[in-house]
């Protein structure tokens, strides 16, 4: 492990999203003021009032009233801490790169706690409130539900990770967590951003579109992170691939066919379907570009195996989503539009959080039989059948 192997990259990156967060938690520690003292400060519905429109503005809190009377508390509680997520990232990925351990400790332990507060007032918001009566529906509800579940369970997997002693699996995993906490000041970018390409939507479809790439491109940047951070050509005990050329060739095929199926189906849907699908088809492009491109470039073994991984996994996003729309159609009694928001919206971010998991294993597999041949390479040298071991000769056996 180390720093980036692109300073130049990789100091724009970690700027970029520094300042994002920097931004981002004065807004989310104050967005929920209102709701509990009408005119309070809220700086992020001044500045969206300005950047869209006050009627955006007064869309978006009039959708979220009813929502969020019901469970304000333990919202506010998720909002002022995750403000202070924002602000303990960039702590913990600076003092990882600088290597200041006791730092690094510290505002670690701290962070994991934050997240499993922050994530319960969210989950107490998720139980107590229906899907259909949800802010944006049931489709958004179930991304959240999505979210919260991969962010717990990603920080759960990162501490585990650092008690064992594997940093390598830690950082995956805390990268890919501090990814999904991402995507609430990437949400609200696109709340300024969208209405300006799409002049007239409301919060309601913004929302729609904006989760049809978040996920993915969320858990894309943790794994740009991820390898930009190791260096390492090779683990050891690693040999062969758990990806050869069939299984990338099987899984090319399931996208294909999901690919496919998704785009019929939102083509089905008129003017809306046809934005879900742009929203949906451009930014899983680009990043198969890049990750195929990477996976065909990459020098050492170690990183082309995890390329490929990520790869196959992105390859299955799609299929997995034709298969869970059906799924959510007959379990929550969906309708075929919602169901098929809900499940291209969480397609991208399962897939990704199931490949860091299947690294995870291929790591561990490695050690385990490294760990296995040193044992069995440590044994003693047993005398051949019939033969007496001279004292001389078990002692030279004991230590080969």
């Amino acid at each position: 492990m180390g720093r980036p192997t692109s300073t130049r990259w990789g100091r724009a990156a970690t700027v970029a999203v520094t300042v994002v967060c920097l931004a981002y938690a004065p807004i989310a520690m104050t967005e929920l003021w209102p709701y509990a003292s009408p005119g309070a400060p809220a700086p992020g519905e001044w500045i969206l009032g300005r950047s869209v429109s006050p009627e955006f503005v007064a869309e978006a809190v009039r959708d979220r009233m009813g929502p969020y009377g019901r469970s304000l508390l333990p919202l506010i509680v998720h909002s002022v801490l995750g403000g202070l997520l924002m602000l303990l990232g960039p702590v913990q990925l600076l003092s990882a790169v600088r290597r200041r351990i006791r730092l690094h400790r510290i505002t670690g332990t701290v962070f994991a706690v934050t997240v499993y507060a922050s994530m319960a007032g969210a989950a107490l918001y998720l139980v107590r409130t229906p899907p259909e009566r949800a802010f944006s529906g049931a489709a958004f509800w179930i991304v959240l539900a999505t979210i919260l579940v991969g962010t717990v369970g990603s920080v759960t997997f990162g501490v585990l990770a650092a008690v064992r002693g594997f940093p390598d699996l830690h950082q995956r995993w805390l990268l890919l967590c501090y990814g999904f906490l991402m995507t609430a000041p990437l949400l609200r970018l696109e709340w300024g951003f969208l209405p300006s390409l799409y002049p007239g939507l409301g919060i309601l479809d913004v929302n729609r579109v904006a989760i049809m790439h978040l996920g993915s491109l969320v858990a894309f940047g943790a794994l740009l992170a991820s390898r930009a951070l190791d260096r390492r050509d090779t683990v050891p005990g690693l040999t062969g691939t758990w990806c050869p050329a069939p299984v990338q060739a099987a899984a090319h095929l399931a996208g294909a066919a999901g690919l496919v199926w998704i785009t019929a189906a939102f083509l089905d849907g008129g003017t809306a379907g046809r934005r879900l699908l742009v929203a949906y088809l451009v930014p899983y492009a680009v990043t198969y570009a890049v990750v195929a491109a990477r996976a065909v470039r990459a020098g050492g073994h170690w990183a082309r195996e995890e390329w490929r991984l990520h790869l196959a996994a992105l390859c299955l996003a799609p299929a997995f989503s034709a298969v869970t729309v059906p799924v959510l159609e007959r379990s929550m009694g969906l309708d075929r539009p919602t169901a098929m928001i809900a499940g291209v919206g969480i397609g991208g971010g399962m897939l990704a959080y199931a490949a860091v998991t299947v690294v995870s294993l291929r790591v561990l597999h490695a050690r385990e039989l490294l760990k296995r041949r040193q044992a069995f390479a440590d044994l003693p040298t047993r005398p051949a059948e019939g033969v007496t071991a001279t004292p001389a000769t078990a002692t030279e056996g004991r230590q080969a």
